[in-house]
């Protein structure tokens, strides 16, 4: 099942069209994209009990030939967790090596944005990171491992934009505000929950910048895999529902290429992760 935000509104979107939840279920399931993450297993069997009609008008193709209808599928969450340095290479490629444990920061809700929305760049030196993003359904403390996936509505695609000389300029680097402006986590374009990917622990990532491969790469690479990174989460905060997790980036990124390379106005940055779609963010 692929959860959009349409028009602000929760949708499910199929190849045949989408369906308005709370139109369509006559009051059943909520409006707002959010409210809905708790009922997926509930939404499932009523799609497939009641066979709601279509809105044949958007189309799983159309949404994938234009997104701009379509907003952030989680649009409040609580938390919002990033992962840093989770592939070999990235860490390799930084030089700042490989963390013991997972290393951890906040990007702020604030700065989410939809799968089409332009990214205004406040400085020079802007930098791009695809990434996988896990959405919590459920929440709690102390999740173990082995029963993480029970506590995930889906996935999606991410962008963790960063502006580099902010984030770099302290002693310690300072990651959360340099990585937190206006427009600097677009995800999307839908949530897909796990049952529609064969694998869904590998996972092919790729970003273009002006139809130019900058990453690609894996998730069965991730360092700490999902199951980890929930464990650990949930052992120090409690988890809630619509919380995200950045999950990290592959190798190349702009800031660790010689000579360094970073967004400008115009560039049109594509990420896209097998099964789950594609981001279409322009540089504003």
């Amino acid at each position: 099942m692929k959860l959009a935000n349409l028009d602000g509104r929760a949708v499910v979107v199929t190849a045949d069209g989408v369906i308005d939840l709370e139109a369509a279920s006559r009051g059943r399931f909520p409006a707002l994209p959010d409210a809905a993450l708790t009922r997926i297993p509930e939404i499932r069997d009523w799609l497939a009990t009641a066979r709601p009609a279509v809105d044949a008008s958007v189309t799983l193709a159309s949404l994938e030939a234009d997104a701009t209808r379509l907003g952030p599928p989680v649009t409040a969450p609580g938390q919002i967790f990033a992962v840093g340095l989770n592939y070999r290479e990235h860490g390799a490629e930084t030089g700042l090596g490989i963390p013991d444990s997972p290393l951890v920061f906040t990007k702020f809700p604030s700065s989410l944005a939809g799968p089409a929305e332009d990214i205004p760049l406040p400085t020079a030196t802007c930098d791009w990171e695809i990434e996988l993003v896990v959405v919590l359904a459920l929440g709690g403390r102390d999740i173990p491992a082995d029963k993480a996936f029970d506590h995930i509505a889906g996935f999606c695609v991410g962008q963790d934009i960063s502006e580099r000389t902010s984030q770099m300029a302290g002693t310690p680097p300072q990651f959360s505000l340099a990585k937190s402006h206006r427009a600097f986590s677009p995800i999307g374009p839908w949530i897909t929950t796990p049952d529609e990917l064969d694998e869904p622990t590998d996972l092919a990532l790729t970003c273009t910048l002006d139809e130019e491969t900058v990453q690609s790469g894996r998730t069965r690479d991730l360092i700490f895999d999902i199951p980890t990174l929930i464990g650990h989460l949930s052992g120090v905060v409690e988890l809630r529902t619509g919380d995200l997790v950045f999950t990290g980036t592959p190798s190349g990124v702009g800031f660790s290429r010689d000579p360094a390379r970073y967004l400008t106005k115009g560039n049109v940055l594509r990420s896209t992760i097998e099964g789950l779609g594609t981001l279409t963010n322009t540089c504003a």
